[in-house]
């Protein structure tokens, strides 16, 4: 079919950033190609980049803005199980609600009472404003997003050690690696496009690839040499490796003495972390450890990779740090195809915490915290700006339960599948006194809302994202939205300038309130505030951002169209952006060693619950299914299974289509067993796309001190055979229903 036009614009799933050209005919999207002239994939696209967004026209988009016909109450909100339980609304009668009660419970309870969720699927422009209107509307940093629950790990021990948050080099050198470790990754199922470029290293380059993991991932067929340490065990063989590299002399003396500090304590902390102290512990043989550290060391240049296996760790910060330390001791960071690089999920989580969707930072992780920075932003946004860190999302839930929040606000996101132990984030739902979801779909998390707000899809709306390795690219509207859908951006800015109106008059009438400072620099500029979130097309609030971060100064969405992409930082506009960092110093100067040590900080399994619970993606589907399964690869992968390895199947005798029960100490659900030797004796693995069947309902909520990330990767769980199919769980409503259980088995 010939398409009327083409547009350019840029995946919205995983944190590659593919370069996409969307074929219209009629409206709506035809066909999806790679241009294979366009960074970063260079022609190349999964299966959910050409054939996952026809979700973009399905019939159960959100069009209107909704009202919860029944008023809800704490304690007693619940879940809409139909369609007649919301009615249609004006944006002005939904926008006003949302402003009022906003106003009402700031003042009732304090601006600290307000939370948001900002969203990696949206805009860095979107994630922008909605950040503003939290700081410097209501008056809190309560802000947070998905990469609490996923890279928030990362980014505490990247900041710790060297001052950044973000990968060090660029996409486009993988194919040209020398030597590279890929840990915590499911890269092919995950990153697919990256895959294909670190194959083609060790295809065509003869790369050595060092893959340490404990599942089978396809990425183990190309592996040098594949470690497979026991779940929960990183710490340990990084140490070990790091023995061995400052035993045998293999460390880089020169770029330690003139680029590092904290050598000697960390090396101290060395001495009893043998090859041979750490095989019982991960279940690694020594030699291969030995061998590993051998590898790494000795390459000219090499290059870490790291997915969620890392970070959604209890001790996921120490695991990062490990691997910060690593590259440290090698100086395998400063030049192309070397480096420390978190392989960012969501489409533009990256961007979303670069843009200020992080309770401590603004743009481009400016400290709250500083005086300096502050006095930035409070020139920019012309009010006075809270000091102290807001809540993370795991704060957020606990802060419902015990009174401290009363009212959240989620654009974007699916908290009800993405939290974890389930159970206890949705009893935390029910408990809020207003709830306010944005979205494009119903889902699993915005049915029990007061008011859902409906907005535009990325082929629908403007705007840019940052993907994994800082590139910032443009997204273009293709298609209009459906109904009276509005991009994220024009609905906070609506809500902004509304809200703003109500704490003027609120404000001008008891001037003695404890926000007065905040409330009364409102008063005096209401009606300059209120044009200054009038925008008419997000470039301009792109200019806004790029104005407070340095960074960003040299970024224009010409520049944009013109390049394909920039890198950031990119401070002028002569710059030419920065595809990789750190070849003359850190951020925080030197480089710093912190050393970790092992414990068994995860659940570990016992006699009650024997087996171990691992969780992640397959290929077809993304995050908590939202897209994904309102789209025609649903049909390829409609279920979830578990994957059990033959020997503990044999010893419960069980076999591949058989109904599994799975249950830990908080919570059960029922899903499809695949036997398979992927994933190593003593654990199971689940997806956590499927809401019939929620992962996250049996994972553990203990947190890592430092990064506040929960342990998802490890559990304990017991299983036993169940006699029938899952039953929907409270919040899987018709609204929110995927599709009939089907058989991917063949079963």
């Amino acid at each position: 079919m010939q398409a009327d036009r083409t547009v350019r614009t840029t995946c919205a799933y995983c944190g590659v950033g593919c370069q996409l050209d969307l074929n219209i005919k009629d409206e709506r999207i035809i066909r999806i190609e790679a241009p294979f002239e366009a960074a970063p994939n260079y022609g190349r696209l999964c299966v959910k980049g050409r054939f996952g967004a026809d979700y973009v026209h399905s019939p159960r988009r959100l069009t209107t803005p909704l009202i919860r016909r029944v008023p809800q109450r704490p304690g007693a909100r619940t879940a809409a199980s139909s369609p007649g339980e919301w009615r249609e609304a004006s944006w002005d009668e939904a926008l006003e609600l949302v402003a009022r009660r906003m106003a009402e419970l700031r003042w009732a309870y304090g601006p600290g009472c307000i939370t948001a969720n900002a969203c990696a699927k949206a805009t860095n422009e979107d994630n922008y404003l909605l950040q503003k209107y939290l700081r410097a509307v209501i008056g809190t940093n309560n802000i947070d997003h998905c990469t609490r629950l996923c890279h928030a790990a990362s980014v505490v021990g990247l900041q710790m050690a060297i001052g950044s948050s973000a990968m060090s080099n660029a996409i486009a050198e993988m194919k040209d690696l020398e030597c590279f470790v890929i840990t915590g990754s499911n890269t092919a199922e995950n990153h697919p496009v990256i895959a294909t470029f670190l194959k083609h290293a060790v295809r065509r380059n003869q790369a050595q690839l060092i893959v340490i993991d404990p599942r089978q991932t396809e990425m183990t067929r190309f592996a040098t040499l594949w470690l497979r340490q026991k779940p929960g065990s990183d710490v340990a063989l990084f140490s070990a490796m790091a023995h061995v590299i400052v035993e045998e002399g293999l460390y880089n003396q020169q770029f330690v003495a003139e680029r590092t500090e904290g050598f000697a304590e960390y090396i101290s902390s060395l001495e009893d972390a043998t090859p041979e102290w750490a095989e019982p512990i991960t279940g690694v043989p020594a030699a291969d450890i030995r061998a590993a550290a051998r590898m790494y060391a000795r390459a000219g240049r090499a290059a870490i990779y790291w997915g969620m296996g890392i970070s959604q760790s209890s001790h996921g910060t120490d695991n990062a740090l490990s691997l910060i330390n690593l590259a440290l001791l090698c100086g395998h960071i400063g030049r192309p195809g070397t480096g420390l690089n978190p392989l960012r999920g969501q489409n533009n989580v990256q961007g979303c915490s670069d843009a200020g969707g992080i309770p401590a930072f603004y743009t481009t992780y400016q400290p709250v915290t500083s005086p300096d920075v502050r006095e930035v932003f409070e020139r920019a946004w012309r009010v006075p700006l809270p000091a102290a860190p807001g809540l993370t999302t795991t704060e957020m839930v606990d802060g419902v339960l015990t009174g401290e929040v009363r009212a959240w606000y989620v654009m974007g996101e699916n908290p009800l599948m993405s939290e974890p132990h389930l159970n206890h984030a949705r009893h935390a739902v029910e408990q809020l006194e207003f709830f306010v979801a944005q979205d494009i779909f119903f889902t699993e998390t915005n049915v029990y809302a007061d008011v859902i707000l409906p907005a535009a899809a990325f082929a629908e709306k403007d705007g840019t994202f940052t993907n994994s390795d800082r590139r910032v690219q443009r997204v273009r509207r293709a298609v209009p939205a459906p109904g009276q859908a509005r991009p994220d951006w024009a609905i906070v800015s609506d809500l902004a300038r509304r809200t703003i109106r109500l704490i003027a008059a609120e404000a001008a009438a008891h001037p003695a309130a404890p926000t007065a400072a905040h409330d009364a620099a409102i008063v005096a500029q209401a009606a300059a505030l209120g044009r200054q979130w009038t925008y008419e097309h997000p470039s301009e609030v792109w200019d806004e951002m790029r104005a407070v971060t340095p960074e960003f100064g040299g970024i224009s969405y010409a520049r944009l169209d013109d390049a394909g992409g920039l890198h950031w930082p990119c401070p002028t506009p002569d710059h030419p952006g920065s595809p990789f960092l750190f070849s003359e110093d850190f951020p925080r100067g030197r480089g710093l060693f912190i050393s970790a040590s092992y414990s068994a900080t995860s659940e570990q399994p016992d006699d009650e619950y024997p087996l171990s619970l691992n969780t992640g993606r397959v290929l077809y589907h993304w995050h908590g299914g939202t897209l994904t399964r309102a789209s025609a690869l649903t049909q390829i992968w409609p279920e979830c299974t578990v994957e059990m390895h033959p020997h503990d199947a044999a010893r419960h005798g069980l076999a591949t289509g058989d109904w599994l029960a799975i249950a830990s100490r908080r919570g059960s659900i029922t899903a499809r067993l695949l036997v398979t030797g992927r994933s190593p004796e003593g654990v199971v693995f689940i997806p956590f796309h499927f809401a019939e069947a929620a992962a996250n309902t049996l994972t553990d909520p203990r947190l890592d001190k430092r990064a506040k990330i929960p342990d998802f990767k490890v559990c304990a769980v017991r299983v036993e055979k169940a006699s029938q199919p899952p039953a929907r769980p409270g919040a899987d409503t018709p609204l929110t229903d995927r599709g009939a259980i089907k058989d991917p088995l063949g079963v």
